[in-house]
């Protein structure tokens, strides 16, 4: 029977090709070394290192047989890794609800982090709004939730604040302001609003409201739309003007304008916050790969 250790010996010395080198890399003496692969060529029955007072090169069967040890060393420390993930907890499925502004800043690099950290875990993930992750937060019936604060009805949640972003000016492209590179808040007083619904995402709404209060101006609301999308599309459609973030503005879309702020008033920024009810080991490694 061929020991782990055997096959992490063996893949030094054929990586040095120096038992000299290999033994201290493995920090043992020279002669247990080399008679630790005289043991496996003997147990294999195939001369694995051509040697004379020196390794020369490995044999066909010592390539394969290299080849065979990394992948069982390698099968080792993953069923290693795999019971120690188990021992703590990190195996399982994990519910995850977001914000739609999560989904384009930062959520894409936050899952492959986590995917390659915790392959075991399934994740089982949902849109929605602020409002209703706190309901389902609340209820247990997701683990946590992206948001944007502030936060309302969670007062027996954790909660701590991941990213910070600006919104910019969504006008449609025909707009009289639409010329300019930078318009002030103040600029936009008289026009229709398309706001997010305040029962849906209050914290947006409300970082809006009180950006145009400290521009001089109570926005005439025109429009309530939950989604960010749906907002852009309201615009190009000449139905008002809106704040959004910088990522949807990126992407560009047809019929809108989108122009940063200047003035009183801005910059107007959000929050993206990461809430949970319940710590847990996969919650835990959520919020650290999060961090």
């Amino acid at each position: 029977m061929i020991e782990l250790r055997q096959f992490r010996q063996f893949i030094v010395v054929a990586e040095e090709l120096s038992f000299r080198r290999a033994a201290d890399r493995l920090n043992m003496a020279q002669p247990p070394l080399t008679a630790t692969i005289k043991r496996l060529e003997d147990t294999i029955g195939a001369t694995l290192i051509e040697r004379t007072n020196r390794i020369t090169r490995l044999t066909e069967a010592g390539l394969v047989f290299l080849e065979e040890a990394r992948k069982a060393v390698s099968q080792a420390d993953q069923a290693v890794l795999a019971a120690q993930r188990a021992g703590a907890g990190l195996t399982g499925a994990l519910r995850v609800t977001f914000v739609a502004s999560a989904a384009r800043e930062i959520l894409p690099s936050i899952l492959l982090r986590f995917r390659e950290r915790y392959p075991a875990v399934k994740l089982d993930l949902r849109e929605a709004m602020t409002a209703q992750q706190i309901d389902l937060l609340n209820a247990q019936e997701t683990d946590l939730g992206f948001v944007i604060p502030p936060l309302h009805g969670a007062e027996n949640l954790s909660s701590e604040i991941v990213a910070r972003y600006r919104l910019v000016a969504a006008i449609p492209e025909k707009h009289s302001l639409a010329r300019y590179e930078q318009i002030r808040l103040s600029d936009l007083a008289h026009d229709p609003w398309i706001l997010f619904a305040a029962r849906q995402g209050p914290g947006l709404h409300r970082i809006i409201l009180d950006a145009c209060a400290r521009a001089g101006f109570v926005p005439h609301i025109g429009q309530e739309a939950p989604q960010m999308e749906t907002i852009a599309n309201l615009v190009a459609g000449g139905m008002g003007v809106a704040l959004v973030s910088r990522a949807l503005a990126t992407g560009g879309r047809k019929g809108v304008a989108f122009r940063e702020l200047t003035g009183p008033g801005a910059p107007v920024e959000f929050e993206l916050a990461i809430a949970y009810a319940q710590s847990s080991p996969i919650v835990d490694a959520f919020v650290a790969a999060t961090r």
